[in-house]
């Protein structure tokens, strides 16, 4: 799976590079870094866990929706709301014990800033609510959560972009009485905008 990653960094530096090849000889009508209104995204997560976290779990499947409202130039308030499915391992270390999937719902806001042109650093806090808290042990059915992002926006036409963003997302402890239950990982987000 690390190296699933590693490719998937290297394939989008290739297409970020390969777009900022192509914007230099076409010209676009539309800017990420302005908008008259909201814009949405639709996109697929993906993660790894880390810490404590990536003893038990293997990686992290899900999806999300998000508002960008522009606020002023190159800023823009930021509100997320998905589904996050983070695999448990089956026969952990040989002891024939397998981790349940841990199933959480965040829902975050934040603020989006624009450097410059499509590249994109943002910053998120909200709530990841436990689905399956019984099955997981958890005793808290929420944890606070923050996300701090980068990303790029690769332009479509039409007002149109690919989104892609590297975070890390890290939360409080699920459990109160359990300092490893945590859940932190490395996410990658690519989403469709319009």
């Amino acid at each position: 799976m690390k190296s699933t990653l590693k490719i998937s960094a290297i394939a989008l530096a290739f297409t970020a590079f390969a777009f900022s090849a192509k914007a230099q000889t076409t010209t676009t009508t539309t800017s990420t870094t302005t908008a008259s209104g909201v814009r949405f995204s639709i996109g697929v997560d993906a993660g790894l866990p880390t810490g404590k976290l990536s003893d038990s779990y293997n990686w992290n499947l899900g999806g999300s929706v998000q508002a960008d409202i522009p606020v002023a130039n190159q800023l823009f308030v930021t509100v997320n709301a998905g589904y996050d499915n983070i695999f448990g391992k089956k026969d952990i270390d040989g002891t024939d014990l397998s981790a349940p999937n841990i199933q959480l719902l965040p829902v975050k806001a934040g603020l989006k800033f624009f450097p410059v042109s499509n590249f994109y650093i943002q910053a998120d806090a909200g709530a990841a609510f436990a689905l399956n808290k019984s099955d997981v042990d958890f005793n808290k059915s929420a944890a606070f959560i923050y996300a701090p992002q980068i990303g790029y926006q690769f332009q479509l036409g039409g007002g149109n972009y690919i989104d892609a963003g590297v975070r890390y997302e890290a939360s409080t402890k699920f459990n109160s009485d359990v300092d490893d239950s945590k859940v932190n990982f490395v996410g990658l987000r690519v989403a469709y905008g319009f």
